[in-house]
């Protein structure tokens, strides 16, 4: 495993368009782009479930150490030209946590939504 794997929910409009332009800028394929409504032979590789997998985005890095929200966003743009300065600013301020935070808080929109439109995976059920 020499790259980064990113679990995203490729059934989010907006979650797609962000992955699709971060894999146009990809060109060295530094990241493996996992959609997590189409693989879960991927999640459970890295210890994942789906429902999980739903609550915010997750990266695995090549040494196999997972990281989730902000964490993820910035170990994909320090792989990504154009955005390893984004991650140096992010990380270099300490603004990881707050960012997080302000995810998290998309992020749990964002589920709630999923779940209106009947695409909610029960927290307490095993993914798929």
């Amino acid at each position: 495993m020499s790259q980064l794997t990113v679990f995203y929910d490729g059934g989010c409009p907006l979650c797609r368009r962000e992955i699709a332009h971060y894999r146009r800028i990809d060109r060295r394929s530094a990241i493996d782009w996992v959609d997590i409504m189409d693989d879960d032979g991927a999640l459970d590789a890295a210890g994942l479930d789906l429902a999980t997998a739903m609550r915010r985005i997750h990266a695995r890095e090549p040494d196999g150490h997972l990281v989730t929200g902000v964490d993820a966003f910035a170990a994909v743009w320090r792989r990504l030209p154009w955005y390893r300065g984004l991650a140096s600013v992010v990380t270099g301020l300490r603004l990881i946590n707050p960012l997080d935070w302000l995810y998290g808080r998309f992020a749990d929109w964002r589920l709630r939504r999923r779940c209106a439109e009947g695409l909610c995976i029960p927290e307490t059920g095993s993914g798929r």
